[in-house]
């Protein structure tokens, strides 16, 4: 195998790891039904993955600490592709969101839909007021 093609083989096995482990964690919260929670708890959960990740790498493998360099490296870069999807496909994540809404207010009658649209202002604010608090 070349060396191009190991490189390529570890960042998709990175990416595929944390695209579990981003399901899991989502999977997770909208199950237990947890308070959206700001944006640097979320990072500071997804730090702790990292490094959790990484011990065990190391650990297990016995990795060199140049072998460490690498995959932190590796995991920087899949971070940042991650991130580069995320604000591409933002815009179609909205128009789903925006459908779910619509189908939910078929459902609802007059008083339920003002309530529900109290609901979403509600809760598009705490997500707003979060991402503020951690951009400071």
């Amino acid at each position: 195998m070349k060396t191009g093609s190991q490189v390529t083989a570890a960042l998709y096995l990175g990416l595929t790891f944390m695209a579990g482990a981003a399901l899991g964690v989502s999977g997770t919260y909208y199950y237990v039904k947890t308070p959206v929670t700001a944006a640097s708890t979320r990072q500071n959960n997804s730090e702790a993955l990292r490094k959790a990740y990484l011990n065990e790498m190391r650990d297990r493998l016995h990795l060199s600490p140049e072998q460490e360099k690498h995959l932190t490296e590796i995991l920087d870069q899949t971070r940042e592709l991650f991130r580069q999807v995320s604000d591409k496909h933002r815009p179609e994540f909205r128009a789903i969101q925006e459908h779910q809404a619509e189908l939910i207010r078929g459902l609802l009658d007059t008083k339920q839909q003002a309530e529900y649209e109290t609901l979403r202002t509600e809760r598009q604010e705490r997500v707003r007021n979060n991402n503020m608090d951690t951009q400071r």
